[in-house]
């Protein structure tokens, strides 16, 4: 991975990644498979200069994330994270 390359930061890939997910998961905690670091998704770097998006970890580079828009069908691999964890607490029934 060359040093030249700019990344944005990991809130970047929350419009696309709406498109899978209905919970915005720039805030979800993932583990890098990696290095085993956890952090937010979205401190994750983010390249876009590639065939759709690269998340690599912020700590170590390693690949997280990479999501394919190809002919009509979305590619979304995450073998990158040991876990993707979202927080559901604000779509609990709060209702008795």
């Amino acid at each position: 991975m060359s040093a030249s390359m700019n990344y944005l930061d990991g809130n970047a890939a929350g419009g696309e990644l709406s498109r899978i997910f209905a919970m915005d998961i720039t805030s979800a905690e993932g583990q890098c498979a990696n290095c085993g670091g956890k952090r937010r998704f979205a401190e994750a770097h983010l390249y876009l200069q590639c065939p759709g998006l690269v998340a690599r970890c912020a700590l170590c580079g390693h690949v997280l994330l990479r999501l394919v828009n190809a002919g009509g069908r979305l590619l979304l691999d995450l073998r990158g994270m040991t876990y993707l964890a979202l927080d559901t607490s604000q779509f609990q029934d709060s209702g008795g």
